[in-house]
């Protein structure tokens, strides 16, 4: 990975076995340009340059979102997200588990936050969210895999930073256990998102047309991601 400081716009360069130089805008706001490893530097300078105004865009739009982003308090009446749809939170003296959902809330172990240490609770809540995320995702896969004509091979859900899902070229994908904050057609978008990369690991015009003929509506998935990506934490 190569940090270049260019006038009013820094970006990182991470070179692979890819064949074209796309540009993203991570959900940190860090600009990254994903490039062939043979790709000089000054046609890396080039490409960043032609698409300048994009890039300010979107990093306007980053902010806009961000500016929504929620501060969780683990008290009774926070809301937390749960495929889409925000539940109260309510604490429990005497429940096994540690996290439930049940009667439209959910419920969590009082003694998770007692000292005022919440760690244990936010643990509690990404083994809630990654059980069910493996779940209904590999439950996804197995139905839209012989619709995009691919076959996948390992399947996890784990912390993936800034990225909502992976597909390796071997076929293994993952997926951020913060995915099942979004409503299920935005996790469909995500899966489909994944499994088109089988076909084409980049995102060109190719790579997209793939994903619209299963989904026609993934602009309106994306839309939601940005606009509502920043308040899916805990």
């Amino acid at each position: 990975m190569k940090i270049v400081h260019d006038k009013d716009l820094n970006y990182e360069v991470v070179r692979s076995r890819r064949s074209t130089a796309d540009i993203i805008v991570e959900r940190d706001g860090r600009v990254v340009v994903r490039a062939p490893k043979t790709l000089a530097d000054k046609r890396i300078a080039s490409i960043v340059h032609s698409r300048r105004l994009w890039i300010y865009k979107t990093l306007a739009e980053w902010r806009d979102a961000n500016a929504t982003r929620i501060q969780r308090e683990y008290r009774n009446g926070e809301s937390f997200l749960y495929m889409g749809r925000s539940y109260r939170l309510l604490l429990i003296v005497d429940q096994d588990e540690p996290v439930l959902l049940k009667g439209g809330r959910f419920c969590l172990r009082r003694d998770l936050i007692e000292g005022g240490d919440i760690s244990l609770a936010k643990a509690a809540f990404r083994q809630y969210f990654t059980a069910r995320a493996l779940e209904r995702i590999r439950q996804r896969v197995n139905y839209f895999a012989p619709k995009v004509g691919v076959t996948a091979r390992r399947l996890a859900v784990r912390e993936l930073g800034n990225r909502w899902g992976s597909c390796s070229p071997k076929g293994n994908l993952a997926f951020h256990w913060k995915c099942m904050m979004a409503p299920a057609t935005v996790i469909d978008y995500l899966v489909v998102h994944e499994l088109c990369h089988l076909h084409h690991l980049d995102h060109t015009e190719a790579f997209w047309n793939e994903v619209d003929k299963i989904i026609p509506s993934y602009l309106e998935q994306k839309e939601w991601l940005r606009r509502n990506g920043a308040a899916m934490d805990i």
